[in-house]
């Protein structure tokens, strides 16, 4: 199988099989440097060979979960196989990010069906939603995470309100749907409430709303652009040259703030490394075990421009599924919940900041935390169906802040 890569619109090179588990990449002939396909593999002659499965940026946005066993039970009859390049193949015209995908000798086509978001926030379908959209959206869906979740398009209600006739038509998806499934219940609750905290901490993160019935979180895709293109994204394990399979494998200092500074425009270096300090102490204090390479991004609207942190993304906490949950990745050696010291020798350690500024990051959080500790006591009186996870999650957050904030 041979795949034509595009960026921004333009073919950029074809991607196949290399020897019996391998794939290559080889850019067009008349491939610019701004036609790259990653910050990590520039425009050159020579293919880009990798031994084992995709490289890291074509692996980035395959689905996990029920969403690629819904794809593979759909197309593997029909292909005779079900690897990675044929799941690329089947969702590539829809992906995060700039790159899309299509058969050698296929056009591009990036329009994605509407669905209305209102009446998925209005909704009540008893759990057959997620199915009717799977249905629906399954094939057009290029973004990972193990989380059940959908691409969908409703260009009116993308963006801020009131915006929608100041944009160009938007034929590609707009919106991330989530849903829960039963072995982690009121997911898209728990969620909407730590991207709250994050919000109030100080975060940049795309517009969210939550159903009514709260089986599904609607949120703004952060890499579309008003002029209706997409931005770059890339993942931190693109950036660590690391596959899916290895996403808990690495440092917060080496394989994330250290590799956000390599690749980061200079003026973006104090402000990203600032926010990746408030998502440390945020995800310490929410205790979100799930704070990986892949949740970590950059953004650029040009690869050749500037390169910047993405906003906050898939926040939650795990603890309230998994008590015994910890770190995903590495913290001064340790994948314990670090204390308020131990982030404050970080942050002071790697000029993030001054001590009193560090102090003063940690406090903000903490009162963000706490404030959105009662909206969510609030929510509990007015849900009793999430009164469970909410118990269990007030508990965490109030340990979190005592422990890894105030010390």
């Amino acid at each position: 199988m041979t795949i034509k890569v595009w960026t921004d619109g333009k073919p950029a090179g074809l991607l196949g099989t290399n020897g019996r588990r391998g794939t290559a990449f080889a850019y067009a002939q008349e491939a610019l440097p701004e036609d790259a396909v990653s910050l990590t593999m520039p425009v050159r002659l020579a293919s880009w060979d990798t031994d084992f499965g995709l490289a890291p940026i074509f692996e980035m946005n395959l689905p996990e979960g029920a969403l690629r066993e819904r794809l593979r039970m759909a197309f593997a009859k029909a292909t005779g196989t079900f690897d990675d390049l044929d799941l690329l193949a089947i969702v590539g015209r829809s992906q995060v990010g700039r790159l899309r995908y299509t058969d050698e000798e296929a056009t591009l086509d990036q329009t994605v069906p509407f669905q209305s978001v209102d009446e998925l926030l209005a909704s009540r379908r008893d759990g057959s939603l997620f199915q009717y959209l799977l249905e629906r959206f399954a094939a057009f869906s290029g973004v990972s995470g193990v989380q059940p979740k959908l691409l969908i398009r409703d260009d009116a209600a993308w963006g801020e309100p009131g915006q929608a006739s100041e944009r160009t038509s938007i034929q590609g998806a707009t919106h991330i749907v989530k849903f829960w499934e039963d072995q982690y219940p009121q997911l898209a609750a728990n969620e909407f409430f730590c991207l709250r905290a994050a919000e109030r901490a100080g975060l940049p993160v795309p517009r969210y709303q939550l159903s009514e019935d709260a089986r599904a979180l609607v949120i703004d895709r952060f890499d579309l652009r008003s002029d209706g293109r997409y931005r770059g994204f890339e993942d931190f394990c693109v950036l660590n040259a690391r596959r899916t399979a290895d996403k808990y494998h690495g440092s917060y200092e080496t394989a994330v703030l250290k590799r956000f500074r390599e690749f980061a425009s200079p003026d973006q270096v104090a402000s990203g490394s600032e926010a990746i300090f408030r998502m440390l102490g945020l995800n310490a204090a929410l205790r979100n075990g799930d704070a990986h390479l892949k949740n970590f991004g950059i953004v650029y609207d040009d690869i050749e421009g500037e390169v910047a942190l993405a906003p906050a993304y898939d926040i939650v906490t795990t603890t309230a599924y998994i008590h015994a949950d910890q770190m995903a990745l590495t913290l001064d050696g340790s994948t314990r919940w670090p204390t308020a010291k131990q982030l404050y020798a970080f942050g002071t350690s790697r000029q993030i900041g001054s001590p009193a500024a560090i102090n003063g990051m940690l406090e903000a959080i903490a009162e963000a935390v706490v404030e959105t500790m009662d909206e969510m006591r609030q929510y509990m009186r007015d849900h009793s169906e999430f009164e469970e996870i909410g118990t269990r999650m007030l508990a965490q957050w109030d340990e979190g802040v005592r422990t890894s904030l105030r010390g």
